[in-house]
């Protein structure tokens, strides 16, 4: 028995490991915070409809003020970086984490941005690098109208999207400064084409970024807003007034949304020990990502499919629960609004450990972007990247704490803003309600899990 003992604790087992970090969240009880997010957005779907009754989302004024720098000045200096970025990616260091395009890029555009974008409002249409450029050129060149481009809704930006996803979580090397540069200026120059051709408004509905921050964008707390004659007006209210504000969205815009919540989720989902023993992976020795990039892209593809018809499915479900008739798209464009909060929540949870860590390079690149021991940034002039605050119980403890509070929120409010959007149409029927209640406690539940799940890769 004692020989039998031994064998058993020497016999190779699994092996956990998670992000954030492995050492302190995997002892963490988070089944139970799985299990008090579920009933709290149960309860608040079931209270809020049975109830008829929900909190007004107001907004207020907070101050008036001459606009001193105009969009278009701020996006032709956007311009001129990303063209020196460009330069960067292809004559720079080729390791990421010394080259300013990868930093800037991947830390601050796609994770620092879209975070400061979701309490502040649209930062995105300050640094859009083509807005300048596309009205100078359409000046020079005469141009008037547009190629009909406009017809075609938010497509465009789903295939640019869904190209962006694929580019992210499959393609072999998206951190490689050099083949960040040549797909980083190729999108832009066709994006550029298209943009002249058809006119700069074109971007709010054709370009992925564009529309992407434009939509997460909505539920900040603050916000600016054209006031007319050079003016502005800045205006501070509960998260997600905007969205009640906003027009129903296009078929087109449903299926951007369906694309941005699946590429999120695929986002999470791809380096999880569950996805990597559905590829036939050891996580502890992964192949590469070339051994994957096929069943990664039919993955991807899969998620975004399951998400489309699990949205269209509860909604049809609740229509016929409702008794409601009319055009199918009609109907759902208003609701769907509600899940920009869970775009942007999830968006904020996901990637917050990302700007605590990458984040930190960033800022060494810039406080010595030319590697000669500079403190542009006030910096130590050796300033040392260090996760060790993640090893730290209480600090490992707190960031996962403000994850979950991030994505419990943002799932609290899609429930509200959902219940606001569906009693416009009068009173809210209970049992209507129940499919999209089920698919808000689907996604908690989801969100939860992959922020928890151990990663091999």
């Amino acid at each position: 028995m004692r020989g039998l003992a031994v064998a058993l604790c020497l016999a190779p087992g699994t092996a956990l490991a998670c992000a954030l970090p492995p050492s302190v969240v995997m002892t963490l009880p988070t089944g139970r915070y799985i299990l008090a997010a579920v009933a709290t957005v149960a309860a608040t779907a079931l209270i809020g409809a049975a109830a008829n009754r929900l909190p007004p989302l107001r907004a207020r004024v907070l101050a008036e003020y001459r606009q001193w720098l105009p969009e278009a000045v701020t996006s032709y200096l956007a311009f001129l970086t990303f063209g020196g970025l460009i330069l960067v990616g292809f004559l720079g260091d080729r390791d990421p984490y010394h080259n300013l395009l990868t930093l800037l890029f991947w830390t601050g555009v796609w994770v620092a941005l879209p975070l400061a974008s979701v309490l502040a409002g649209n930062l995105w249409c300050w640094i859009n690098p083509w807005t300048a450029v596309v009205r100078i050129t359409r000046v020079m060149l005469g141009r008037h109208g547009g190629i009909g481009l406009t017809q075609l809704g938010h497509l465009p930006a789903v295939a640019g999207y869904l190209g962006f996803i694929w580019f992210e979580t499959v393609s072999l090397a998206p951190d490689d400064p050099a083949v960040l540069a040549r797909v980083a200026l190729g999108y832009w120059l066709v994006i550029f084409v298209l943009a002249v051709l058809e006119g700069d408004g074109w971007l709010q509905q054709g370009e992925f970024l564009t529309v992407y921050f434009g939509f997460i964008a909505r539920i900040a707390p603050f916000w600016r807003e054209d006031a007319g004659g050079g003016r502005v007006r800045l205006i501070a209210g509960w998260p997600g007034a905007q969205v009640l504000r906003m027009a129903p969205l296009t078929p087109s815009a449903v299926i951007f949304l369906t694309l941005a919540l699946a590429g999120l989720t695929f986002d999470g989902l791809h380096e999880t020990f569950f996805w990597l023993a559905l590829t036939g992976q050891n996580p502890l020795e992964f192949s590469g990502r070339s051994a994957v990039v096929g069943i990664n892209t039919v993955g991807l593809l899969a998620v975004w499919a399951a998400t489309a018809a699990a949205v269209l499915g509860a909604f049809a479900l609740a229509r016929r629960l409702a008794g409601q008739r009319g055009p199918f798209w009609a109907g759902i464009g208003p609701l769907m609004l509600a899940f920009l909060a869970i775009a942007a929540g999830y968006h904020a949870a996901h990637y917050l450990v990302t700007l605590l860590t990458a984040g930190q390079y960033t800022l060494v690149a810039l406080n010595d972007p030319l590697f000669r021991g500079d403190t542009w940034l006030g910096l130590p002039a050796f300033y040392y990247v260090s996760f060790g605050f993640l090893a730290d119980p209480a600090t490992a403890t707190l960031v996962w704490n403000i994850q979950f509070a991030v994505i419990l929120g943002a799932h609290v409010l899609a429930v509200v803003l959902g219940l606001h959007l569906a009693a416009r149409g009068g009173r809210v029927v209970l049992r209507a309600h129940l499919p999209m209640t089920a698919l808000m406690v689907g996604y908690t539940v989801l969100g939860l899990w992959l922020l928890a799940s151990p990663i091999g890769a």
